[in-house]
């Protein structure tokens, strides 16, 4: 997965490419922030200013409203490589692919270049390294 210039967001529906998208392409998109917590399942919990640009956005930049989707990692194995995204949650503002955590950009550990951040949404579900959001 790239982070610089080689990186791309995908919105597929069915196999088909809709839109991709490039860092420069998601920044110039309208950006929020959000005051947002992560909540782990072991118990703790952390609060972070999250900027980046809402799934509604996103895919309406692939010429879709809010649907149900899939948001999915880089990561090739494990539980937690995608996260369902309701069109509900999509329609919320707040639910974001965050580029920036407190004003920086994101580093690895947050999940760089494209992390989804939401409301109401444990920690497990915020996906790192987001690469597609496939849409239903």
């Amino acid at each position: 997965m790239g982070e610089g210039d080689d990186y791309r967001l995908v919105v597929t529906r069915a196999g088909t490419t809709l839109a991709e998208l490039t860092l420069a392409q998601l920044r110039a998109l309208p950006q929020r922030t959000e005051r947002l917590p992560i909540s782990c399942v072991e118990g703790w919990s952390a609060e972070a200013d999250w900027t980046g640009v809402s799934i509604t956005e996103v895919l309406a930049a692939a010429g879709l409203g809010p649907v149900d989707s899939t948001v999915h990692s880089a990561q090739t194995r494990g539980g937690y490589r995608s996260s369902d995204v309701s069109a509900r949650a999509a329609r919320d503002p707040r639910c974001l692919l965050a580029l920036e955590i407190d004003g920086e950009p994101l580093h690895a550990d947050h999940g760089a270049p494209v992390r989804l951040i939401g409301p109401n949404r444990p920690g497990v579900l915020q996906t790192k390294w987001v690469v597609e959001v496939e849409v239903t």
